[in-house]
């Protein structure tokens, strides 16, 4: 039997204080509504966590950095630990730099783990960038969360380049002139841009510290702010999920987030986090110490960007150096054109999913992911994208194919300008052919099932190959996507008699929705009547 005492007993402490933050923040009700939320479980979704966690290490390494780093182009007579730079003269940045690598503890090894995980990050990107893409998760509602991913991958871009910049060694240097010649290409902003980034004439004396603020203040916090927004908005509109039974536009099959997900998402953190440690424990990335602190007439041998930058140098090392002169002004083609098309390429990365919901008049909202194979258009255009950023990913590196494999560097240059051009179009045929013939080998498995590798002699001494029916799911799988159809134009003459004439607009929409799901684009799916026929014991199984 209980006493008084007993029963006014106060709770614990730590109760007392989630009683009142729950009073003020409404924690209890927020945690029951979103700790056992559901989320599918497929390998291909760890791609977006790898960027994620990326992305700490390199926002805990960063903030390391930061407490030993000197963002000063004010030069100094180096006396550090380093014998070979003993004496020479050198910016704070790079002095400081050296002191981060040789003589704070651990320094070394944090630099290659943040650098390393900004390459992993970026890496990361592009991958998950076209799982989404190849498998349609980009579509209604989820346009918003596509430009947001979009953004995190080219604000990560501009974050790398400054902070490779920052340590004022000799490559980064010959990247930030780089650079420079490209903001001075643009016609009439070009020098004024150039005077205020640079704060008078190359190199000046504030870049570095400009990009250092650029770096560790406004880019991180804009993507930190993009990074939220992105798993808000997962959140709110559920994840997405491959096709599978009991899988609907209506419902998530998978884990709760506590425990099961969480368990394994924080074991995975740790995964990346000794995996990034270990690739930056045993593989040197940017050492400066051998380079040599940047002077403006020495250019580094084999100077190379990371590799996501190495694209938009590949548009400027293989254009021709064209240039035009208008009205005393000097338009320096050879620049400008690569700027254009970088921008442009990414503009359509960017605006695809819109593009793509008009083309094909489908506003519907989509939370079951298409197998690549049954958008062979979609697929095609994703391939041809590859396949151009890793063309110009070889011009971009062009001296360095041509000196290590004993290569003709006009040769290469050629090759790059011609497979620009016809690389996409044979990535783009080939592919879809690939998917069209997935989608007939899908049929042919649905209607006779799969080979078993037995071969049977018939009575009149044919032999055929015995095939063993499908499972349930399997056959739900192959058949569970949609069968579109193309944009007609309609009659051409209205109820009243009077006609009406297409408008070019409207004329290229409905070719352009053709050749997204018309005839020739998606090989139908079996019917239910030719299923029954072939299992019903007529043909060979």
């Amino acid at each position: 039997m209980s006493t008084a005492t007993e029963t006014q007993r106060k709770a614990p402490a730590g109760e007392r204080v989630a009683d009142w933050a729950d009073g003020r923040l409404g924690i209890y009700g927020l945690a029951k509504a979103n700790m056992r939320k559901i989320f599918p479980d497929h390998w291909s979704f760890m791609l977006g966590e790898i960027c994620l966690y990326s992305f700490i290490i390199i926002i805990l390494t960063g903030v390391y950095l930061t407490l030993f780093f000197h963002p000063s182009m004010n030069e100094v007579i180096y006396h550090g630990s380093y014998e070979p730079m003993q004496g020479i003269r050198m910016s704070e940045a790079y002095a400081s730099t050296l002191d981060i690598s040789f003589d704070v503890r651990g320094g070394l090894l944090v630099r290659q783990i943040h650098h390393w995980a900004a390459v992993i990050f970026l890496a990361g990107m592009f991958v998950h960038m076209f799982r989404v893409f190849f498998t349609g998760a980009y579509r209604k509602p989820r346009e918003i969360n596509w430009l947001f991913g979009f953004l995190l991958f080219v604000l990560g871009m501009f974050t790398g380049f400054t902070g490779y910049s920052l340590p004022d060694d000799l490559l980064s240097g010959t990247g930030v002139r780089f650079t420079q010649g490209a903001i001075l290409s643009m016609p009439i902003v070009g020098t004024y841009i150039s005077m205020f980034l640079f704060g008078g004439e190359f190199p000046g004396t504030d870049i570095i510290a400009r990009f250092y603020s650029i770096h560790i203040l406004l880019l991180p916090g804009i993507m930190l702010g993009l990074v939220v927004g992105h798993l808000i908005l997962v959140f709110f509109h559920k994840h997405t999920q491959f096709a599978g039974p009991g899988r609907t536009n209506k419902n998530v099959v998978g884990m709760p987030l506590l425990p099961v997900y969480m368990a394994k998402a924080g074991g995975f953190f740790f995964l990346v986090f000794g995996f990034i440690a270990i690739i930056a424990a045993i593989a040197t990335i940017n050492p400066i110490w051998a380079l040599g602190p940047y002077r403006p007439d020495q250019v580094s041998t084999g100077a190379q960007p990371d590799w996501y930058m190495g694209f938009a140098e590949g548009f400027v090392r293989v254009m021709p150096g064209w240039e035009i002169n208008l009205w005393g002004h000097t338009l320096v083609l050879g620049v400008l054109i690569p700027l254009v098309l970088f921008g442009v390429i990414l503009a359509a990365l960017a605006l695809y999913p819109f593009i793509e919901s008009w083309i094909t008049g489908d506003k519907r909202e989509h939370h079951i992911l298409d197998r690549p194979r049954n958008a062979p258009t979609r697929t095609g255009l994703g391939v041809a994208w590859v396949t151009i950023y890793f063309v110009m990913l070889v011009g971009g590196g062009n001296d360095i194919w041509a000196t290590h494999f004993h290569l003709s560097l006009n040769a290469i240059s050629w090759f790059v300008r011609i497979a620009f051009f016809v690389g996409p179009v044979l990535a783009f045929v080939v592919t879809r052919r690939i998917c069209l013939g997935l989608q007939r080998r899908d049929k042919e498995k649905v209607l006779h099932g799969r080979e078993s590798g037995t071969i049977k002699r018939l009575p009149h001494g044919e032999f055929v190959e015995i095939h063993e029916p499908l499972g349930p799911e399997q056959l739900h799988t192959l058949t569970a996507h949609e069968q579109y159809k193309p944009l007609e134009l309609g009659p051409t003459v209205d109820e009243n008699g009077v006609e009406r004439k297409p408008s070019v607009l409207q004329k290229v929409r409905v070719r352009l929705s053709k050749s997204y799901y018309g005839e020739d684009n998606q090989i139908a799916k079996p019917t239910v009547e030719e299923y029954k026929e072939i299992t019903s014991g007529h043909g060979h199984h």
